[in-house]
């Protein structure tokens, strides 16, 4: 129709060009796939780069390749977009900003119950619900968070880290084995170095 072409503003993140439908050639585009935030981190899931300052990392070049487009990029607030119950810091006891969850404390226990079943822990197994024998629970020790029956629970059943965490900086590891690793990712994988009872319901 008209000579004059409607100029577009590209929506991938780290492009901000503009563009014309009839001038938008595969490749013309720089950007990154998807940013993913969680607890004040910011990483592309394109190429895995990150920074704690918003700035810094929108600065970082982008990876893919492409055609411009006026589409929203999605924006992924977690590594892992899963409930309370698969979620994996949940399962294993961490505080997790995503469901609210509290380190270690699942159901709140009133403080002098919670005293005296920590004294009776220093010296036996982790104190017990009753509960069906053959009941599925989910083992809160960190490290673990395997589903398991009572009637198959023994001293060793459980391989968990007996703690405690250790996030500081950049770095994120186990004192109790003394490993320390930069990504997230790593630190899960990090292998438990303790065994013992499996236990559903820790206390403090």
């Amino acid at each position: 129709m008209a000579e004059q072409a409607v100029k577009l503003r590209c929506q991938r993140i780290g492009c901000n060009a503009t563009f014309t439908e009839d001038d938008n050639p595969e490749g013309s585009c720089t950007f990154h796939a998807s940013p993913i935030f969680h607890d004040g981190m910011k990483e592309w899931s394109c190429c895995k780069k990150r920074s704690h300052d918003f700035s810094l990392f929108l600065e970082i070049p982008g990876c893919k390749t492409g055609k411009h487009t006026t589409e929203n990029p999605a924006v992924t607030l977690s590594t892992s977009a899963t409930s309370k119950e698969s979620c994996p810091r949940c399962s294993q006891g961490f505080f997790c900003s995503d469901h609210g969850s509290q380190p270690k404390v699942p159901n709140p226990t009133p403080a002098v119950l919670a005293k005296s079943s920590a004294d009776v822990k220093e010296s036996s197994p982790p104190p017990k619900k009753i509960v069906d024998i053959n009941q599925p629970q989910t083992c809160k020790n960190k490290g673990c968070g395997k589903v398991f029956k009572e009637i198959e629970n023994h001293e060793s059943a459980c391989s968990y880290h007996p703690g405690p965490a250790v996030f500081h900086d950049r770095v994120r590891g186990w004192k109790c084995c003394d490993i320390y690793v930069k990504e997230f990712d790593e630190f899960m994988t990090i292998p438990p170095c303790k065994k013992g009872w499996h236990d559903a319901d820790p206390v403090p």
